[in-house]
């Protein structure tokens, strides 16, 4: 009797090893046969963070990593040996889930997640979805300058003005510069505040910028307007959201288009991120790092994103580092054209983010201000103006 429950038991825990075993097989297999029919593609197909467009994520990276395995020189065509992170490999084949883009595992179940509907469209130094940039509102206090905080280290901001050398002899109007959010401050300037959310303020803030880009750009001979209009207050006395700013701008970009429609137009504006992300030393000086912002759902959206494209290039030429890249943002949750859709020529450039300081951020528009003169003069010896879209609205 004792030998007949033994033999059971045993009998009992091989079929359970067996069940687990054939579980495991048809989870596994199951896994594998959606991961393939997606690839094929159906007339479910997601949205861009959707499975359905796998094939497409696959990036020149993965295609040398899967060569290098057979041919050791694609495995270390950068002077280093390459080893493929195989979990990271497998989960990106499979499920188009990548490990650097929270979006591809979240995708859209989480309420608001559309907000971070954008796109890496060229990707700078250490530049992936963990670290886009990001774009917030101010606290309506804050907004209505109820709760304004002191000022502090004014010392550090250069004055520009009465004694700015005078322009280059080689002269071209040709920029024209605002600021969508023109109260977007940084923190070492505001007495007491901790909060990156309540970094703006109606006197020290991003138009700052402005100054130093218009000094620089001129003395290479370049025109430079700088429009400081408080947009910040025209939406108050009109009681329009903070989200309605670049449509309040729409309107200083047309009246400058009147007058030369041909010219450069650049929104300046700053991240929200910390200085780890928004600082890049250079030869031993600190610098704040820039990030060009393309909205997709402008239909000629390509010639504003060539723009930047050049422009992030010939920094990734000089200032190695400095740009962080340049991204398209579309859909549901953002604007989606910052005004862009006027002109072939316009783009919008983060400088640094909260935390950078006047001395980092002027680095930067100097910099900012060298490539673009070269990228300038080139396309003014070439003679090939970029072409307006209309505007219907």
């Amino acid at each position: 009797m004792k030998h007949r429950s033994n033999n059971a038991l045993i009998i009992s825990g091989t079929g359970l090893a067996k069940g687990v075993a054939l579980l495991a097989i048809f989870l596994l297999s199951s896994f594998t046969a959606s991961g393939l029919l997606a690839s094929i593609g159906t007339a479910n197909t997601q949205t861009s963070l959707g499975i359905g467009h796998s094939p497409g994520k696959i990036n020149t990276e993965l295609l040398y990593q899967f060569a290098g395995w057979e041919n050791h020189y694609f495995a270390s065509r950068d002077g280093k040996g390459a080893s493929p992170k195989l979990a990271n490999l497998f989960l990106s084949v499979s499920a188009n889930i990548k490990l650097d883009d929270p979006r591809s595992l979240l995708g859209r179940e989480l309420p608001g997640f559309y907000l971070f509907d954008s796109w890496i469209a060229v990707a700078g130094e250490g530049t992936n979805y963990t670290n886009m940039p990001i774009e917030s509102a101010p606290p309506i206090e804050i907004m209505r300058a109820e709760r304004e905080a002191a000022l502090q280290n004014l010392s550090e901001i250069p004055l520009t003005g009465k004694n700015d050398s005078p322009p280059s002899a080689r002269w071209k109007e040709g920029v024209f510069i605002y600021f969508s959010h023109n109260r977007e401050s940084y923190l070492p300037y505001l007495k007491g505040v901790k909060d990156p959310n309540s970094a703006y303020h109606s006197k020290i803030n991003v138009t700052q910028i402005g100054n130093v880009l218009k000094k620089s750009l001129e003395a290479r001979g370049i025109g430079t307007t700088v429009n400081k209009t408080d947009i910040n207050k025209n939406l108050l006395a009109k009681n329009l959201r903070y989200e309605q700013s670049y449509l309040e701008a729409r309107n200083i970009v047309k009246e400058a288009m009147a007058t030369n429609k041909d010219q450069y137009y650049f929104d300046i504006h700053r991240d929200s991120k910390r200085k780890k992300d928004t600082t890049k030393l250079i030869n031993g000086a600190s610098y704040a790092k820039l990030a060009f912002i393309i909205g997709g759902d402008n239909p000629n959206y390509k010639k504003n994103l060539q723009l930047a494209k050049d422009l992030h290039e010939l920094l990734e030429k000089n200032y190695k580092g400095l740009s962080t890249g340049v991204w398209v943002k579309k859909g549901k949750g953002t604007n989606g054209k910052f005004n862009q859709d006027l002109s072939g020529n316009a783009i919008l450039i983060e400088f640094g983010g909260v935390d950078n300081t006047f001395e980092e951020l002027n680095r930067s528009a100097e910099a900012f201000a060298d490539v673009f003169a070269d990228y300038f003069w080139q396309a003014e010896s070439v003679g090939q103006p970029l072409e307006q879209p209309t505007d219907k609205k």
